[in-house]
């Protein structure tokens, strides 16, 4: 799929985005899918930064787009500022936003620590209002761009033991549909996709039984891939008329 401007024209520029927790899983399909229709990359991830040069080096090599990579704690402001002062410097100016990073905790909530609490309430909702304090100046001053925020089917239905990573989808959803009005009028539109489930190694703690009790709930019988859910992603960021939605992916589940 080609990517596309704002009033639909197809665009002959060079492209620039920016992802979040681009090492592994979904982002890392996510940034595989946009480097393959050109857009030259800023990537970042908190600990497999080597594993990260290895990947954007291959992404340079196959598809002939630079990839610039950075060790950043979403979760912290400063070092994603820092992160967006030298994207900014390289970067003429940002198309794309994806903000995948994201963790999770399996567990009764009553056994959750408030440091777990905050920790994940911090990458998985904080670090959107970090980065759209960062990089959105500049795509306003553009008057243009696409941001992409990846949710789960949990933050619509929440899950049992799993209270935190769902309070903290729901806002994503909600910083979602709020953030597309407020951004429409500078001519940039704002979505989310909602994972169901999908085979990385955020789900690696579900044990064989597990996910086949999982998958026998799914109407469509299996996990998604990664790919897939980069598919619809990139699908959704390139939709001109379409802001402020959240899209299912989750084999019918809900």
């Amino acid at each position: 799929m080609k990517s596309l401007l704002n009033q639909g024209k197809i665009s002959t520029a060079p492209l620039y985005g920016v992802v979040t927790g681009a090492s592994r899983g979904i982002g890392r399909a996510v940034a595989t899918e946009m480097a393959s229709n050109g857009v030259n990359l800023a990537l970042c991830c908190r600990k497999s930064i080597q594993e990260l040069h290895f990947f954007a080096s291959d992404l340079q090599k196959k598809y002939g787009i630079s990839a610039l990579v950075f060790q950043t704690d979403v979760g912290n402001p400063d070092s994603v500022q820092a992160m967006a002062d030298e994207v900014l410097d390289s970067f003429p100016r940002i198309d794309y936003m994806v903000n995948n990073a994201g963790i999770s905790v399996v567990g009764l909530i009553t056994d959750m620590s408030i440091e777990e609490w905050n920790r994940l309430i911090s990458v998985n909702l904080s670090s959107l209002f970090y980065m759209t304090k960062a990089f959105v100046p500049a795509m306003i001053h553009e008057k243009s761009g696409s941001i992409l925020n990846i949710s789960s089917m949990w933050g619509t239905a929440g899950a049992s033991c799993e209270v935190a990573y769902s309070a903290s989808k729901g806002g994503v959803n909600l910083f979602t549909k709020a953030l597309a009005k407020e951004l429409a009028p500078s001519g940039i539109r704002v979505n989310a996709v909602a994972p169901g489930c999908v085979d990385t190694d955020m789900n690696a703690c579900f044990s064989r039984e597990e996910k086949r009790d999982l998958c026998d709930e799914i109407p469509l019988g299996r996990f998604a891939s990664p790919e897939e859910i980069a598919d619809a992603a990139w699908s959704l960021m390139n939709l001109s008329y379409v802001t402020g939605q959240i899209l299912g992916a989750d084999g019918a589940f809900l």
